[in-house]
């Protein structure tokens, strides 16, 4: 059958099982919009209210199901303004296809009106990126899209469509899903050498990143510790796939992690690596991180191995089939010594303290936890109240915990939030936790929560200044505090208002819960305001190219 390129481009979505798509209309997009109207009882379309808070939402989507998050822009501005969460979305390997418009072909490379070549701008923090030229190729083209995005190590591919080829006809043959193979190839000499070395460790650690749950390996993971009795750690990406009353938790290891994960991992004899790539918030001095360890790394992508630190033993492969091949010639263990030292760094480890008369970070956290209850997803924009949170939630599951990572980008918080609640539905609690400087750049998204009935809870942690950045010019640049104190006025009640949705302002744990449960009863988007001191800290720290000695506890 003939269609235009617009009607093949919604006929693609719905093969490929999207139901849900984020964006913002303009004119070199208009013939999609049209087609997406008539398609709006199969595909809903969620308008934001800025286009990166629509690749945020994608992004969130993605995150919380495993699915393939959607964005679609027009051309020139509209497309630029997707190209901070493709990058989101590039750095923590998240599945995303960004669809953009452009001006027609004959109009390209003329600096026409909203022309930009983002093809040429995405092309490093892509995994592909495509331009059709012929609305021959459309379907094809896509189907590709969506086939990379999913295939190996997940990331985004950007589609750009000029706007002729969307009014365009041609023949459409309808076609099922693309299938993604999951990676089967691995080394199996490299295998059966990593079980002899973990076998015979006395000193082990796991180390594990956001790879173990893009693979879904949360399940032979933690068969691996439980069968080994192995002790394990995790990066900012991988919070929640082990259970945190697990005893072989350790914790967060890194820069922010506590005292014993790193000192485990200056100790161990064998690190066991898993779907992570040693990043410089956690390999913070590369040429001394785990010294004293033979290192086995397992990851998808053979470009990782030994790129930031070198490794003794490699396996290139899909992080669930290497761990299922792994686990039979794995012996049973336990290491009682090596957990008794464990213990007795743990006794040392910071701990906050409570208080009765001010907010503190990880009450207001532990709270939330109790009264949102155990299904709960969390997702943190990027700042203190991010580290604060991957230290101090404790009901959180897989797929449950969703932050940015490794581009760190201040504002995703509120988008991706609102593309979680999207993709879960609004039975489900989605809670997002941000600070007063990172909930500046993206706020706008209130209009996206209201107007579409997203019960998003945002928890605002209002200490008036950029408290990470504060912190690092307190340790380390003499407390000049350098354009961090910004002097906003915001009333963050007023403004909720204004929006349409329900604000509270707290300053005594009573007061969060009370404002925390109302919100919760009232299955409607809420901003709850937390007064916290300027000076509170995310600790323990250890400094940027510093190791476990150099651990800051107050």
């Amino acid at each position: 059958m003939k269609l235009s390129g617009a009607d093949i481009f919604v006929q693609v979505l719905l093969e490929q099982g999207v139901d849900t798509l984020f964006g913002y209309p303009g004119g070199a997009v208009l013939n999609l919009y049209d087609a997406l109207y008539k398609a709006s009882d199969k595909i809903t379309h969620i308008m934001t209210a800025h286009e990166q808070g629509a690749a945020h939402a994608a992004d969130g989507y993605a995150r919380a199901t495993g699915r393939t998050g959607v964005v679609l822009a027009t051309s020139g501005p509209g497309a630029t303004n997707l190209v901070t969460g493709i990058a989101t979305a590039y750095m923590d390997s998240i599945p995303m296809v960004a669809i953009t418009g452009n001006v027609g072909n004959s109009l390209i490379g003329k600096d026409s009106f909203q022309e930009v070549y983002i093809t040429g701008i995405t092309m490093p923090i892509t995994k592909h990126n495509f331009v059709v030229r012929r609305v021959e190729d459309l379907a094809h083209i896509l189907r590709e899209a969506f086939r990379i995005a999913q295939t190996g190590r997940k990331g985004p591919v950007l589609v750009d469509i000029p706007k002729d080829v969307t009014g365009a006809m041609t023949e459409y043959t309808p076609a099922p899903p693309v299938e993604i193979p999951v990676r089967q190839d691995y080394d199996q000499a490299a295998v059966l050498h990593a079980a002899q070395i973990i076998n015979s460790a006395q000193r082990p650690l796991i180390y594990f990143g956001g790879g173990v749950r893009s693979a879904g390996a949360g399940d032979a993971l933690r068969q691996l510790v439980q069968k080994a009795q192995i002790p394990a750690t995790y990066t900012l990406m991988a919070a929640g796939v082990l259970d945190y009353g697990d005893p072989l938790n350790l914790g967060l290891l890194g820069m922010h992690g506590n005292y014993t994960t790193n000192k485990a991992a200056s100790k161990a004899d064998v690190l066991i690596a898993v779907g992570t790539r040693f990043s410089d918030r956690v390999a913070l001095d590369p040429g001394t991180f785990a010294q004293e360890a033979t290192i086995i790394q397992f990851d998808i992508d053979a470009s990782e191995i030994g790129k930031n630190v070198e490794v003794d033993c490699s396996v290139v492969g899909d992080a669930k089939v290497v761990l299922e091949a792994l686990l039979p010639h794995i012996q049973p263990a336990a290491h009682p010594e090596w957990m008794r030292q464990l213990q007795s760094w743990q006794s040392i480890d910071y701990r906050p303290k409570d208080h009765t008369d001010r907010l503190t970070p990880h009450q207001v956290i532990g709270a939330a936890c109790e009264l949102a209850g155990p299904d709960a997803v969390y997702v943190t924009d990027v700042g203190q109240h991010q580290m604060w949170a991957c230290q101090y939630i404790r009901h959180v599951k897989d797929r449950a915990f969703l932050t940015s990572g490794g581009l760190g980008t201040m504002g995703f918080g509120y988008g991706a939030a609102l593309g979680a609640q999207a993709a879960l539905g609004r039975d489900q609690t989605v809670v997002m936790m941000t600070g007063d400087g990172s909930f500046h750049m993206n706020l706008n998204e209130a209009c996206t929560a209201v107007s579409y009935d997203l019960p998003v809870i945002t928890i605002i942690f209002n200490n008036q200044v950029l408290g990470m950045v504060r912190q690092w010019q307190t340790a380390f640049y003499g407390k000049r505090y350098s354009s961090t104190d910004p002097h906003r006025k915001t009333d963050y009640v007023k403004l909720a208002e204004g929006f349409g949705l329900k604000g509270y302002h707290c300053e005594t744990v009573e007061e969060f819960r009370a404002a925390f449960a109302e919100a919760l009863a009232s299955k409607k988007p809420a901003w709850i305001e937390c007064r916290i001191d300027k000076d509170e800290k995310v600790l323990p720290m250890i400094p940027a190219a510093g190791n476990v000695d150099d651990i800051m506890m107050s």
